[in-house]
């Protein structure tokens, strides 16, 4: 990693982990991946089956809660931190990811001015 600072990358991660929707805004701003990932956390919550003891997280079941939603949260937060470390690098690349519909995640939240 070049001068990425980590306390921003992991507080992204922690938040991520808690609330993958939220992760998702930070990086990607109100659109159309931040309303995927939305329904994944809802289908992921609603799918769920139901625990038999509700005291206890002994079988595993509110980890699976948002498991979709995480998957598309981190996978949106690999591509951002990636892009952006490549891009402070100078080596940028012009494919996009499949799947992410932010250009803000698409470049790394670098802005471009201009033609390139």
């Amino acid at each position: 990693m070049a001068d990425v600072n980590p306390i921003s990358a992991l507080l992204i991660i922690i938040i991520t982990i808690l609330v993958p929707p939220v992760g998702v805004f930070l990086i990607a701003g109100c659109g159309a991946d931040l309303f995927i990932n939305i329904c994944l956390t809802l289908l992921g919550y609603l799918t769920s089956p139901p625990r038999k003891d509700k005291s206890s997280f002994a079988h595993g079941d509110a980890c699976a809660r948002y498991f979709p939603g995480h998957i598309h949260a981190f996978y949106l937060e690999y591509i951002y931190f990636d892009r952006r470390d490549r891009s402070r690098l100078g080596n940028m690349t012009n494919e996009h990811a499949p799947g992410i519909y932010s250009d803000n995640v698409q470049r790394g939240g670098t802005t471009t001015y201009g033609t390139t």
